[in-house]
């Protein structure tokens, strides 16, 4: 089996949510092989040389795909122009085996929005995939190209695609801040109607029905949760101070956030309809950033009570806390890896920020980028 990605994408966005369903698409069970290609947790990976050909009927599909495999770094597509077999042509090994590519895919259009797809070996000729895809609108293609994509993406690497994922944002037009969403490619951005003075840090809950953002309404620091489906903001009453959201529980009710009061900073739980909060930390010094853990059952903070701010682990209780960090004097921002055994962060290198990842026992600390401020990162689903 493979082993789990150590893939890490720097987002200058706040967050990413999977989506498991969408209105109007249909899919046909797929007929997966047992072939893995490559392992996506080496360093020196080199990009599998793959072959996406024009959709018959629909080549605006098959350049989404295309897209989508090239953008996530572990791919090169074969030009089109290079390719020897046409488009109608059945699949034939004799016309790749020297163009030096792993894999082909072709597709066509049988009727109106419907299609199917299929993926080829060219080491062994064997069909690899087979699946009928259906749209009922226009409107949702590119969903389904991010489908196609992960389907080829889970037949390569063993794992899923975050190419069906979502985006969320804060950006400025006018002058006016805004929450906004997004494919993860940056097509089909929406605004939300949610604007203010400043608004931190949206965080998809798990489930991916929510949004939760600090905002400065009416001079004051409060805490949000924005529903998805209704686009409908609800303030979640807490505490006195300034607060600052975390991270959901992967219950997707119940999410962590820092609050501050006479220069102190403690860290509580608290459910998204406001109710039931718990202190967890409580300490003299200022902990802030929490993160719960994929499992629920850890939280990741910053604090000072080493002296600078370093990053600690806590029980989800706020029980038997350790540090975390010992290389750098100033990390920040945690975030933690799909597999709950790593956690990615924001460490002052020369007077700037730059993105480092680790496992939790502090072992394995790897710099990730070195140019520019790089900070806020998170791990890709």
């Amino acid at each position: 089996m493979i082993k789990k990605s150590l893939l890490v994408r720097v987002l200058i966005v706040a967050g990413l949510c999977c989506l498991f369903a969408a209105d109007g698409l249909q899919v046909a069970r797929p007929a997966y092989a047992d072939k893995v290609f490559i392992d996506i947790t080496s360093p020196s990976t080199r990009k599998l040389p793959v072959a996406i050909q024009p959709f018959v009927g629909n080549a605006e599909v098959s350049n989404i795909v295309k897209s989508d495999l090239t953008l996530s770094g572990l791919f090169e597509c074969l030009p089109d122009a290079a390719q020897i077999e046409q488009t109608s042509q059945p699949f034939n090994v004799n016309n790749w085996r020297g163009l030096g590519v792993e894999l082909v895919v072709k597709g066509r259009i049988t009727s109106g929005l419907n299609m199917i797809v299929t993926a080829h070996d060219v080491a062994d000729g064997r069909e690899v995939l087979r699946k009928e895809y259906s749209a009922s609108s226009q409107n949702l293609i590119r969903p389904l190209a991010h489908s196609i994509a992960n389907d080829i993406y889970r037949v390569l690497t063993g794992q899923q695609g975050i190419f069906r994922t979502k985006l969320a944002f804060v950006g400025e037009a006018g002058g006016r801040r805004e929450i906004y969403t997004s494919d993860w490619d940056g097509q089909r951005m929406n605004a939300s109607g949610i604007s203010g003075g400043v608004l931190l840090k949206p965080r998809w809950s798990p489930d991916g029905s929510k949004l939760l953002y600090s905002a400065e309404r009416l001079r004051q620091w409060d805490i949000f949760v924005l529903d998805i489906a209704a686009m409908r903001e609800r303030h979640v009453p807490t505490t006195h101070g300034l607060k600052i959201a975390g991270t959901f529980f992967p219950d997707s009710r119940q999410f962590v956030f820092a609050s501050s009061r006479g220069g102190g900073s403690d860290i509580f739980v608290i459910d998204s309809a406001g109710s039931h909060v718990r202190k967890i930390i409580s300490s003299p010094w200022i902990d802030t950033s929490p993160a719960a853990s994929p499992d629920g059952k850890s939280i990741l903070f910053v604090s000072n009570r080493s002296g600078g701010p370093q990053i600690f682990l806590a029980g989800s209780d706020g029980s038997n806390i350790r540090r975390v960090t010992y290389q750098g004097n100033y990390n920040t921002s945690p975030a933690w890896a799909p597999a709950g055994d790593r956690l990615v962060y924001s460490s002052m290198v020369g007077g700037r920020h730059q993105i480092f990842v680790m496992k939790l026992d502090g072992s394995e600390v790897r710099q990730l980028t070195d140019r520019g401020n790089n900070e806020e990162p998170a791990f890709s689903p």
